[in-house]
């Protein structure tokens, strides 16, 4: 029998015997009951302790990628919110005060260090999760920092943090590049891609939506979006309901809920569908960048081939030419026309395009880097597996260049021998690990 057994269903009913011997049976058992529940609350509770605060590398919740980005930062206090202030001031006339989420990602360092260097007024926002190296983003931090950009660093869905960057700076513009990137890795972890791509991108325009005043926001889209299409180019005004990974989907999450927030907001949203962009300060997850890093360690390199020996190509943008893609959809976005969270009146929604329009074929890609490193390179030809990879992206950016005066002027050849002398001098002499 259980001790739990010994505690009374309904207290009063029970007449307890007189006998001193019975009665000192009782106490002691209580009394040895209590002690071993206490016993056991204490073990219990130091056990939530070692798991709550033992270190990162052991602990359950921090080895979750996207769970790790949940952890607490130290912000806040009157040095903190100087900081903030000073790197989001405007230096030149009619300049913008812009907050980029994702600073420290490759598309968000280029982006805030244009912004600066125009006079605009920059502050940065990351969590700096290692999805892929974090000396990389720590770097980049370190090259925003020289020019006078500060990064925040936290999570998009703390909206205590967002809403007290609002409180201390009045952003007139968002410039929203957080996200969790990468096709094949929503096979491993899905949760990251619904906590970042959709859950962060609400919280974001749940905060925005509030401000006074509503900054006006261009977001990261993404090319995936058009999924299975066989009509190309890719155009703004073809069918997006097909997506061939779980970040493609998110991403399409993502525009429809761009959508509802001007209806029923007034915020003026701008998504930019960004076309394997490349170039300096690059993501190693991409196909160029651990191409380059395979080729100088003469190991083999893959070449995917679609069904029936189809060509797999790619519409590589480079890193330039998107982020003029990028001021230019932020110097048009017109202003939210909502007040404390209510529409005032129509607002702007828009969606472009910001591509290369000149397909490569992927094996062409190796022949360039071959060249570029002077590297004979074995290639392994393998068939495309099914982990959301597309045959081929090409982009129709004709209401771009109408609109916001888009033309892209760097062809893969010159863009990947500016990446490659970056990438031999960041990782020279072995100053640096290359993934």
């Amino acid at each position: 029998m259980s001790h739990l057994d010994d505690i009374l269903s309904t207290p009063g009913k029970f007449k307890m015997e007189k006998s001193p011997f019975i009665h000192s049976r009782m106490r002691w058992h209580w009394q040895s009951s209590l002690a071993k529940l206490t016993f056991w609350s204490i073990v219990f509770f130091c056990l939530i302790l070692i798991f709550f605060f033992r270190s990162p590398s052991s602990n359950p919740l921090l080895q979750d990628p996207y769970r790790r980005s949940l952890r607490t930062y130290n912000w806040g206090g009157p040095a903190w919110e100087k900081r903030v202030r000073s790197s989001a001031r405007v230096r030149s006339r009619n300049g913008f005060s812009v907050l980029v989420t994702g600073a420290a990602g490759f598309v968000g360092t280029h982006v805030s260090s244009a912004l600066k260097k125009r006079g605009d007024g920059v502050l940065g926002l990351d969590n700096f999760n290692d999805y892929y190296d974090p000396s990389l983003k720590r770097a980049r931090q370190e090259l925003l920092e020289r020019s006078g950009v500060f990064i925040v660093e936290g999570d998009i869905n703390d909206s205590a943090l967002l809403m007290k960057l609002f409180e201390v700076v009045a952003f007139t513009h968002v410039m929203h590049l957080a996200a969790q990137a990468g096709v094949r890795y929503a096979m491993e972890n899905p949760g990251s891609y619904v906590h970042s791509n959709i859950a962060g991108f609400v919280n974001l325009l749940e905060v925005c939506k509030s401000a006074n005043p509503q900054p006006a926001i261009v977001w990261a889209s993404s090319s995936s979006v058009y999924g299975l299409n066989n009509k190309v180019p890719f155009s703004e005004k073809d069918r997006t309901d097909q997506p061939a990974s779980l970040y493609a989907a998110t991403k399409k999450a993502g525009e429809e809920i761009a959508h509802t927030y001007n209806h029923i907001y007034g915020l003026s949203l701008t998504g930019l569908r960004f076309f394997t962009v490349y170039g300096p300060w690059g993501r190693p997850d991409m196909a160029y960048f651990f191409f380059t890093r395979d080729i100088l360690k003469r190991k083999p390199i893959p070449i995917f081939e679609a069904a029936n020996h189809g060509t797999v190509a790619r519409d590589f943008t480079y890193i330039d030419d998107i982020v003029k893609g990028c001021l230019a959809a932020l110097d048009t976005a017109e202003k939210s026309t909502g007040t404390g969270g209510k529409k005032k009146g129509p607002a702007q929604l828009r969606v472009y395009n910001l591509g290369n329009t000149s397909p490569v074929p992927v094996s062409t890609l190796v022949s360039i880097l071959e060249r570029l490193l002077k590297v004979k390179v074995k290639r392994n030809i393998m068939k495309l597996p099914r982990n959301g990879d597309v045959q081929f992206t090409h982009a129709n950016v004709s209401l771009a260049q109408r609109e916001l005066g888009y033309k892209p002027t760097t062809d893969l050849q010159t863009g990947l021998k500016k990446f490659v002398k970056w990438y031999t001098s960041f990782y020279s002499g072995g100053k640096k690990a290359a993934g």
